[in-house]
Parts: structure tokens; C-alpha cells; sequence
């Protein structure tokens, strides 16, 4: 396990710089071009899952015993080790329940959790010590380790119909959120002055090989975090009880994320967010969570400008979602910006799901996000609206970044229960530009829509409520 030495040191010597250079787009979206015909299927014959040599290791040859009890880390990491050093394959967690601390990923391994067979994560924080270097909320940073990481490896994967467990819960990690509902009473430690002391950092250019946590601190882990790396597969696994976001590439390239069953209520328990990735699929995966299921993010304000690598390339499609603040969301830490984003063939539905399709941002992030298609979107019923831009987000127009949402389209989305169809909010020097929606049905929708500041909107055979609508 690399120690937080090696890594400040490694830190220091690159100056943070970006393993991966972001992809430009080599595409545009004129009227001649359908994006869907040009774009995107170039973008999927890139993604391609890595492969693996047919070895095996199995992990209870290392030590590790199913009983729920036993401490497994050590037996883990040795598995993994040899596994790598070998050229790679499979490390296998037979059936049983295994308790361990932070699992690291090598190249070349894919740790597969076998039907019947349960990772259980520790509760106790030291468990994931020392430091590693991440990203906490879009800014980089030195924090406990999440829960399965990986940093510069290549083809690596998680698989197998198994279940990873954070045991998060009142108890355990969410009451450093602060509030009462996750269980933090008066008197408890909580993140909120190490999360003001961070952003603070990013903001006077504090050199992240400064902005050491962990213990003593209380910024919660993610729980899966592959970090700057190539060819990931996580596939087919369950994931529950999140300390905080569950799936955050974060800097990789060629992701490809499906079969995945996340059910996690906790708080800021996002199911997956890619962050300034290039070539990202997410598909046939079930998302029920506390905070949004997808979330498209590229960096927060200050940290995000300073590394300028967006996401890009990005496909969701056959996915259900249940409840969450949003479905299909980009931002809000998206100061690093967004482009080429495909999603199709999805179902959103829950009375606890505020929003279908959302966008956050505003002008202390300033990111630009363009080229966001949607079609043949199935949406059962939403709180509050079935498409949000909201350029008003948090500290809305109260910074000096323009924040800019330009080509978002939707074709063949129906909505059968909403407050609203539409609530979609620029700025006035930063208006929605080119909002295009093709054959879309929104029934039984309570109020208006909500619109402001929205410029070359277009909309052809849209109904709200059985009328049709052509103009926002």
C-alpha cells in the first residue's frame, strides 16, 4: 500500500499534473448532423470493457475467512498483490461475509465478489488510514481512503452478482454530515468546518499536498474511487449503506459501469458520478438513493478552472432509477465543464425523486456543458419538475464565472405525474441557449412551467396536460 509519504512526494514532483490529457471533441451538432447517428456511435465502439488473464486467486487462501468477524484486510491486500504480480486475473471472494478496511485495485486484477459472498466495510475510520489522494466534493485532496480505490492502474474491474456493504448509518459515518435525520446530535463531531476549511483552500491555490485530512478530520469516504486510471469495469455487483457518493471515477478513461444494484439512503449518497472522465457507459443498472443517481461533475469553482478536464463522452442508457434529489443530473461541481452526453431507454419513477432530468450550475462554477441529448425517456412520476436547468443552484448569480447549458435536446420523453414539466432558469447574461424538444407527453402536471432567461427555445409536438405547447 503506497503511504501517504510516497504520495505527497509523488504529488510534489508532478505538481498535480493530469495523467490524462481530456479528449477534445471532434464532433458538433449542426442541424445536418443527427448526433445520434455520429456522435454516440463512435463514442461506444470506443468503450470496450478490459480483459483478463483466465488466473484465479482466491482470497481465503490468503487468510481471509467468510465468518463476518475476522479481519480481513491484510488477506485482501496480499490476494491483490499477488494476483498483479503475477500478470493478473481473477481475485475471488467465494461465498460468505468478509469484514476488511480499504481494498487498493492493481492493474490487471478483477476483484470478483461471488454470488452469496458479502464485503462488509469496517466502521472504524483508522481502518482506512493512511491518506490518500482524492477528490472530496470536486476538489483534490488527502483523506481517508475510499472504500475500494485505485490510482494510476490499469484494467482493473469489479464484478460478480456479490454485495459490497459500507454498514453506514446513523451510527456510523452519516452523522458527520450534521444533521439530525442521519443520526449527528448536538456535541458530535461533524464535516461542515473541514469542508469550509477545504473549499477554502482550493479558493487561495493552497498547494494539495497541504490539504491533509483524515484522521482527526471528518470528510467522509466515497466508496468506490478508481483515480486517474484506464479500462475500469464494475459490473453486476450490489451496492448499500455509502458513507457518501457510491461509483467516483474520477480522471479515467474507457469506464464502463452496468448490472449495478445501488440502494443507499444516506446523505450526499449519489449512486454514480463520473468526474472529468472521457468515455464513460453506464447501462442496465438500478439506482435508489438519497441524493442524485447520476451525477455528471468536472470540479468544483477554483479547483475545477485550475485542472480544465471535462467529462466527456458520456452514455447512460436502460437504466430505472427510483428515489433521488435527481435522475439523470450534471453538476453541480462542474466548473471543468461537460460535453457529449447520451442517455436513452431509461425509466425514472418515485414520488421521492425530485427530478427526471436535472442540470446544476451557476456562476461561481461556471462550467460550460453542451451537446446533452436525451430520447425515449419513460418517467413515472417526479416531485417537483420533469426537466430542471437551474443556473440559481446554491449561490446562484453571486460570482463572476458565466455558466453556460447549450444544446440540450429531448426527443421521446413521457411523463405521466408532475408539479411541474419544465423549470428551467439561466441567468440574465447567461441565458439556456438552444433548448430543443421533439414528441414529448407530460400528463398530469400540477403547475406552469417555470422559465426565465432561455434563448432559440424550440419545441415541436409537445404536449402538457393533453394541449399543445410551442413556445416555453
Amino acid at each position: 500500500m503506497t503511504t501517504r509519504r510516497e504520495f505527497i512526494k509523488q504529488m510534489a514532483l508532478s505538481g498535480t499534473a493530469l495523467a490524462l490529457e481530456p479528449q477534445l471533441s471532434a464532433f458538433g451538432t449542426s442541424a445536418a448532423a443527427d448526433p445520434w447517428e455520429t456522435v454516440m456511435p463512435a463514442i461506444r465502439k470506443r468503450i470496450k470493457p478490459p480483459q483478463f488473464p483466465t488466473r484465479t486467486v482466491y482470497v481465503n487462501r490468503y487468510g481471509a475467512k467468510g465468518d463476518g468477524k475476522s479481519d480481513c484486510t491484510i488477506a485482501f491486500r496480499k490476494a491483490i498483490d499477488a494476483c498483479s504480480k503475477a500478470g493478473g486475473g481473477r481475485v475471488v471472494v467465494p461465498e460468505g461475509t468478509y469484514l476488511t478496511g480499504a481494498i487498493h485495485l492493481k492493474s490487471n486484477v478483477n476483484l470478483h465478489v461471488s454470488e452469496g459472498a458479502t464485503i462488509k466495510f469496517s466502521t472504524n475510520p483508522k481502518d482506512f488510514l493512511p491518506v490518500v489522494f482524492s477528490r472530496w466534493e470536486g476538489v483534490e485532496v488527502f483523506n481517508y481512503s475510499p472504500f475500494i480505490y485505485a490510482f494510476e492502474q490499469r484494467n482493473i474491474a469489479i464484478t460478480g452478482k456479490g454485495t459490497l456493504d459500507g454498514q453506514s448509518n446513523p451510527e456510523h459515518w452519516w452523522p458527520w454530515n450534521g444533521r439530525p435525520q442521519y443520526g449527528w446530535k448536538e456535541g458530535m463531531p461533524l464535516q461542515r468546518p473541514d469542508r469550509n476549511a477545504l473549499l477554502a483552500m482550493a479558493e487561495k491555490g493552497v498547494p494539495v499536498r497541504e490539504r491533509v485530512f483524515g484522521e482527526g478530520h471528518y470528510l467522509r469516504p466515497q466508496f468506490i474511487q478508481p483515480y486517474r486510471c484506464q479500462n475500469v469495469l464494475i459490473d453486476g455487483v450490489r451496492i448499500r449503506n455509502s458513507p457518501m457518493w457510491e461509483i467516483h471515477p474520477v480522471l479515467c478513461r474507457n469506464v464502463t459501469v452496468q448490472n449495478v444494484h445501488i440502494s443507499s439512503h444516506g446523505p450526499n449518497n449519489d449512486g454514480c458520478n463520473p468526474e472529468s472522465c472521457v468515455d464513460v457507459l453506464i447501462q442496465d443498472c438500478y439506482f435508489d438513493t438519497g441524493d442524485d443517481c447520476i451525477a455528471i461533475k468536472s470540479g468544483r469553482n477554483a479547483d475545477g478552472r485550475r485542472l480544465k478536464a471535462p467529462t466527456e463522452n458520456i452514455i447512460v442508457q436502460n437504466c430505472l432509477m427510483k428515489d433521488g434529489h435527481g435522475g439523470i443530473t450534471v453538476g453541480s461541481e462542474i466548473s471543468g465543464g461537460v460535453r457529449n452526453l447520451f442517455a436513452q431507454d431509461c425509466r425514472l419513477d418515485s414520488p421521492n425523486l425530485d427530478h427526471a432530468l436535472r442540470v446544476k450550475n451557476n456562476a461561481m462554477r461556471g462550467g460550460l456543458l453542451e451537446n446533452l441529448h436525451f430520447r425515449n425517456i419513460e418517467v413515472g412520476q417526479v416531485a417537483h419538475a420533469v426537466i430542471t436547468i437551474d443556473f440559481n443552484y446554491e449561490e446562484g448569480a453571486k460570482g463572476s464565472f458565466t455558466p453556460v447549458v447549450r444544446d440540450y435536446t429531448v426527443d421521446r420523453l413521457h411523463s405521466t405525474k408532475s408539479k411541474h414539466a419544465l423549470d428551467v432558469q439561466g441567468l440574465p447574461g447567461a441565458p439556456v441557449i438552444n433548448l430543443r424538444l421533439t414528441n414529448c407527453t407530460f400528463d398530469n402536471v400540477a403547475a406552469g412551467n417555470v422559465v426565465r432567461n432561455v434563448k432559440d427555445a424550440t419545441l415541436d409536438n409537445v404536449k402538457i396536460n393533453g394541449k399543445t405547447v410551442d413556445v416555453v
